[in-house]
C-alpha cells in the first residue's frame, strides 16, 4: 500500500512547526520518528492532507539533568535513553524500558515524544513516565501550558493535546537515590508489540525495606495505568 496523497512540510524551528500546525488543524499529522505514522499511512489507516516533518527542528532534540529533574526534548530517539550514562546513572528504570523497545533500528528512529504522543497502550515509555509521575510540556501559537502523566492520557491513542498543540519537552523528576527498578513484558515474539508489561520502582530504606512504590502498567486497558492500590 501506498498513503494517500498530501502536502509535506519540514519547518526549521518550533515557531514555524507551531505555524502551520495552526494553519492546517485536523488536516495535519506531525512526523517524528515515523515509526506509528508511517505505517497507518500505508495501509491508509490515517490520511492527512499535510505532514507537518519535526526532524529539522533542533529545539526538541535537548537533553538536560539538573539536580531535580531530567528535561527530554520530544525528538530524543529512543535509543539515546539507553546511551545516555547520566540517565542509566540517575534514571534507570527509563534506561532499561527503552531497551525493550522493538529492535535497534526502531530505537535508533522513534522518539520520546513520538511514542508519548501517539498514546499507544501498549506502549513501553508511557507506562513507565507514568510511573516516574512525569509531566508533559505542550506548546501552540496560543501559549504553553504543563500537563501530569495522570492528566495526558485519556483513552486509546487519544491525548489531551488540542489539534494545534505540539508536545515540546517531558520533564521527569529525580530518582531517590534509594530506589530499585524492575521492568517486565510478555510478547509473543522478541521486538513484538508488547501484550502487557510493568514498570516498577520502589525506595528502600537503611535496612532495605519499601518505603515507597511506584508501578505504571502497559496492556492493561485503554491508557497506560499506575496501580495506587497495589503500590499501597
Amino acid at each position: 500500500m501506498k498513503p494517500a496523497a498530501f502536502a509535506y512540510h519540514a519547518p526549521g524551528s518550533l515557531s514555524e512547526a507551531m505555524r502551520l500546525l495552526a494553519e492546517h488543524g485536523d488536516e495535519a499529522k506531525l512526523l517524528a520518528g515515523g515509526q506509528s505514522l508511517v505505517p497507518m499511512m500505508n495501509f491508509r489507516l490515517v490520511r492527512p492532507t499535510v505532514v507537518i516533518d519535526l526532524n529539522r527542528v533542533e529545539e526538541l532534540r535537548a537533553v538536560t539533568v539538573s539536580d531535580t529533574q531530567l528535561s527530554l526534548g520530544a525528538m530524543v530517539r529512543s535509543a539515546e535513553l539507553t546511551k545516555h550514562p547520566e540517565i542509566e546513572r540517575r534514571w534507570p528504570l527509563l534506561a532499561i524500558a527503552a531497551r525493550h523497545i522493538g529492535h535497534a533500528a526502531i530505537r535508533s528512529r522513534g522518539t520520546v515524544g513520538g511514542s508519548v504522543s501517539h498514546a499507544d497502550p501498549h506502549a513501553e515509555l508511557p507506562a513507565t513516565l507514568v510511573a516516574l509521575d512525569a509531566s508533559f510540556i505542550v506548546a501552540s501559537a496560543r501559549g504553553t501550558r504543563q500537563l501530569a502523566a495522570s492528566a495526558f492520557f485519556i483513552d486509546f491513542y487519544t491525548t489531551a493535546m488540542a489539534a494545534d498543540e505540539i508536545l515540546t519537552e517531558i520533564v521527569v523528576p529525580q530518582t531517590p537515590a534509594a530506589a530499585v527498578s524492575g521492568f517486565a513484558e510478555f510478547t509473543r515474539t522478541h521486538g513484538e508489540y508488547a501484550l502487557a508489561g510493568a514498570a516498577v520502582q520502589l525506595v528502600l530504606d537503611d535496612q532495605r525495606r519499601c518505603t515507597a512504590a511506584a508501578i505504571g502498567i502497559f496492556g492493561g486497558g485503554a491508557t497506560p495505568l499506575r496501580s495506587r492500590e497495589v503500590e499501597q
